[in-house]
């Protein structure tokens, strides 16, 4: 069991490995191995850029700036935008926003081919399409898309969206309605004001 979130030494970071705990993975004997993944050549082009482009502009650009400059260094210019329906306006802005910077856009809604939810025994009054987050990512396949973006697909549809798509995939936005797409906000109230809701009492 591997526990990094709890871990109060982080010499992963400090460079102490000696002070690991016995279950820390830097001082798994696997790391060797997994350092050699990083020598292939298509891991080693994301791995190097993306460091770069991380240090270059931390704390200096946005996300999205940083994801064109990634997608510059790496060479990509055909970019994948799989988004959902309730972003449509989110989604126009940033496919307008990337084709002006140079790149190709390729875009498919999370609705697209229409397919009932009774099709996957979802039975609802409302009859709504059901989302296709594989259709999004065999479609963006076809395109031969270098760089997938996603922007605010539900949780589990992106799981199946990240498991079917050929080409790398990065994050812009991440859907959370209540809290106007800032998941993170829950865990800064996480003790506080949604307490009752994250920890709630159990009975003995």
């Amino acid at each position: 069991m591997y526990n990094c979130a709890l871990c109060s030494v982080h010499a992963c970071s400090s460079g102490e490995t000696d002070r690991a705990p016995k279950n820390c993975p830097s001082v798994n004997g696997k790391m060797e191995e997994i350092k050699e993944m990083y020598k292939q050549e298509d891991i080693y082009k994301i791995a190097h850029y993306s460091s770069l482009i991380t240090s270059q502009g931390y704390c200096k650009n946005t996300r999205l700036e940083e994801i064109m400059d990634f997608a510059r260094a790496c060479g990509y210019k055909n970019i994948g935008l799989a988004f959902c329906i309730g972003l449509e306006n989110e989604a126009k802005m940033l496919s307008k926003v990337l084709s002006y910077n140079g790149f190709e856009v390729n875009s498919v809604i999370c609705k697209n081919g229409n397919i009932p939810k009774e099709y996957i025994d979802v039975i609802e009054a409302e009859k709504v399409a059901m989302c296709n987050p594989i259709g999004q990512a065999i479609f963006l396949n076809e395109a031969k898309t270098e760089l997938n973006i996603i922007l605010g697909l539900c949780v589990g549809h992106d799981s199946l969206f990240i498991k079917y798509s050929e080409a790398p995939v990065t994050i812009f936005a991440v859907k959370d309605r209540v809290l106007g797409h800032n998941p993170l906000a829950v865990i800064y109230q996480a003790e506080a004001y949604y307490k009752n809701k994250l920890f709630p009492q159990k009975e003995n």
